[in-house]
């Protein structure tokens, strides 16, 4: 469990890290030109005469006075008038270079920066689905390690990229081996423990997540420039190359494999590790019952059983992601600055993570899931209706509707992993993890609607979870079940 922590403690700075390399900062058009007429003319009177100002008397950002070849006397007795946009780039504060200042990811090229986190979830939708199927077919540990690799090399790629589309590019295959990791750890969490242990196993790993955020938090706070940054972030996973030598294959998927010996050699192992002793003969029963096949993506759809487990399942998956994201991109009063708020986001997760090992337990996998993706919906129907001069209200619940969010989620991964069976269960979770990619990439769409009501995107937000919870009643409870091997 504790190697399974490690990669998904590094995996949030490639998540959220984009974040504090974009912060606005004060900028202008460059208007140099007029240095030609006049190299003698202060800062503040360059600006005065290049510059138009906004209706706070401040100086336009996107616009500036089209340049004239008249002299600089005829400049200050007449003024400029015709505006344009800035035609030789901006000039930004004498600060380490960020992603916003060093590509000019402002004005209109702003959308740039949405573009490039909209490819990132488009390589985590990818990523889930890829991985997913290859998981079942090579094994868990290969997936783990190739997508490491990945994730090292190309994070740390992206600080020495040399033009911003090559850097979306490569946040593209940063994100699809970061999807392989979250989803992979699942399975081999899950399949190496016993029924008692197997919300523990995920969970305990999964918190890791929120502690990576908060850690992401203080490393950006402490490291201005974005490409020392990203090295410090992407850096440690080489750390980690070590886990070609300890980390092992789940010995339940080599048994679906027919492997036996391989999986006999790794239980043996196991026993070693905690002192205990293995009753002679034991190992010998270890056979499977039949021989079993691979299964295949169209597995979930031919059985009946499992082609509803399927649907609900990525239903679920699909709004848990939905008011996660549609909850951390609305709410953005918080009237703190952004580092508070990321520790914030982070330090909320965590206790939603820990809190559901108990409750797992206690009320069983279905009652949990339907009623915390039903309380998140309700908190964001509740937000729709408070009125905009209630800011406090508005944060209080919007944090308690983020914990929900997180609880629903996080029950999700432990929920889908008991569900499906071991020779389509990496399937199946890539599956829904795609469909909660696909609710990553539409959430920033729903948010604008709030132009013609501000009520209209927290009812979306809301009305989706609240109607999905209704339809988990429908499947089958998994507390102290023992995880089913074949379709």
């Amino acid at each position: 469990i504790l190697l399974l922590t490690l990669p998904l403690l590094l995996n949030p700075f490639q998540m959220v890290g984009q974040v504090f390399m974009v912060l606005d900062v004060p900028h202008h058009c460059d208007t140099s030109w007029i240095r030609a007429v006049g190299p003698n003319l202060t800062q503040e009177e360059q600006l005065n005469l290049t510059l138009p100002r906004d209706a706070d008397g401040n100086y336009e950002q996107c616009s500036m006075y089209s340049p004239v070849d008249w002299d600089l006397d005829s400049i200050v007795a007449y003024g400029l008038n015709a505006t344009q946009k800035c035609s030789n780039g901006w000039v930004y504060p004498a600060e380490p270079p960020s992603l916003l200042t060093e590509f000019d990811l402002v004005c209109e090229r702003t959308i740039l920066n949405d573009i490039s986190q909209s490819i990132y979830m488009a390589g985590l939708l990818v990523g889930a689905m890829f991985f997913g199927v290859l998981s079942d077919r090579i094994g868990r540990r290969p997936v783990i390690l190739i997508c490491m690799l990945l994730q090292g090399m190309f994070g740390l790629g992206t600080a020495f990229v040399p033009h911003f589309y090559v850097y979306i590019a490569i946040r593209f295959v940063v994100g699809f081996a970061a999807s392989g990791i979250m989803i992979t750890v699942v399975a081999l969490g899950t399949e190496w423990v016993g029924v008692s242990f197997r919300p523990q196993s995920v969970l305990i790993a999964q918190a890791a997540y929120p502690i990576g955020m908060m850690m992401v938090a203080g490393l950006s706070y402490g490291i201005r420039n974005w490409r020392l940054l990203e090295i410090a972030g992407s850096a440690p996973m080489f750390l980690l190359f070590f886990y070609i030598w300890v980390l092992p294959e789940s010995a339940r998927w080599l048994v679906t494999k027919g492997r036996m010996e391989e999986a006999k050699k790794l239980l043996q192992k196991a026993a070693a590790t905690n002192k205990r002793s293995l009753p002679e003969g034991l190992l010998e029963q270890l056979k499977p019952e039949k021989q079993i096949k691979s299964g295949s993506l169209l597995d979930l759809f031919r059985k009946k059983h499992l082609r509803k487990v399927t649907l609900i399942m990525s239903c679920a998956w699909f709004a848990d992601s939905f008011v996660y994201y549609g909850l951390s991109l609305s709410v953005t009063g918080f009237g703190l600055d952004i580092y508070v708020t990321q520790l914030a986001f982070g330090a909320v997760e965590f206790p939603g993570r820990v809190c559901l090992i108990f409750l797992l337990e206690w009320f069983g996998r279905k009652k949990v899931q339907a009623m915390f993706l039903m309380l998140s919906g309700l908190l964001c129907l509740a937000l729709a209706g408070i009125p905009e001069d209630q800011p406090v209200a508005i944060t209080v619940l919007a944090i308690i509707g983020k914990f929900t969010a997180t609880t629903a989620f996080a029950a999700s991964y432990v929920y889908t992993a008991e569900l499906f069976p071991t020779v389509v269960r990496q399937t199946g979770v890539g599956l829904c993890s795609t469909m909660a990619r696909v609710a990553g990439i539409l959430a920033p769409l729903i948010i604008p609607l709030d132009q013609y009501h501000r009520a209209i995107p927290m009812a979306v937000f809301g009305s989706i979870p609240l109607l999905v919870s209704l339809s988990c009643i429908l499947l089958p409870e998994t507390r102290g079940v023992s995880l089913p091997d074949d379709t």
